[in-house]
């Protein structure tokens, strides 16, 4: 029976982190966009204390999406339960585990931009950019498509809603580092089905099952 409770509250757990991820993500990326608006083309350009400040900002955002995102990972497997495909479950799992550990990464490589040594900073600029966009964004783009999979066989998203999952998807994995701006498709996908599970239909709404 408690464990039939603790399901209940699943889609709402998925759901909120999904939201906090989507939200921190998007502000950490902004935030880099606007003060190295070069992106690796703009590794031989000094950056002034105002670019360092949102850089350190956007570092100290990072850890937290990416804790919100493993949540909101293990909330959605939650969702599938007894009905998850045991390949598109363990493509998911590892794509999104990868694309964890590429987001850390590329943001340990953006914290060189905070030394004053330009030589340090202009390799760690061109490796952050080069990890996000080139590999990370494309786990983003698997993990968009085992998920919209997921969703579809079991009924839990609406038709449109997966045909943009697999729209998003397509876009990152085909265009990646060469879309500006490209980094923004992965929190907003998240948080269009995060929104989407939080106002639809959960377990705990369902009728009664007939006794017979």
């Amino acid at each position: 029976m408690a464990r039939k409770h603790g399901r209940l509250g699943t889609p709402r757990a998925a759901g909120i982190a999904g939201v906090v991820f989507a939200l921190l993500m998007a502000a950490a990326m902004i935030l880099v966009r606007l003060a190295l608006p070069g992106g690796a083309g703009g590794a031989e350009v000094a950056v002034d204390a105002g670019q360092r400040s949102a850089v350190r900002t956007a570092l100290a955002l990072l850890p937290f999406a990416g804790i919100s995102f493993l949540w909101f990972m293990g909330a959605l497997r939650e969702q599938a339960g007894e009905g998850e495909d045991r390949f598109v479950s363990t493509v998911f799992m590892g794509s999104g585990l990868v694309f964890v550990a590429m987001l850390f990464g590329s943001a340990a490589a953006a914290g060189t931009v905070l030394d004053e040594s330009q030589q340090d900073a202009s390799f760690g600029r061109l490796f952050a950019h080069t990890l996000l966009t080139t590999y990370g964004l494309r786990m983003a783009a698997v993990f968009i498509f085992t998920t919209s999979t997921i969703g579809r066989r079991l009924g839990v998203f609406p038709r449109p809603l997966v045909v943009l999952g697999y729209l998003a998807g397509l876009t990152l994995l085909v265009v990646g580092a060469d879309l500006p701006w490209s980094e923004l498709v992965f929190p907003a996908w998240a948080l269009i089905v995060s929104l989407n599970i939080l106002l639809g239909r959960r377990p705990a709404d369902s009728p009664p099952a007939a006794v017979a």
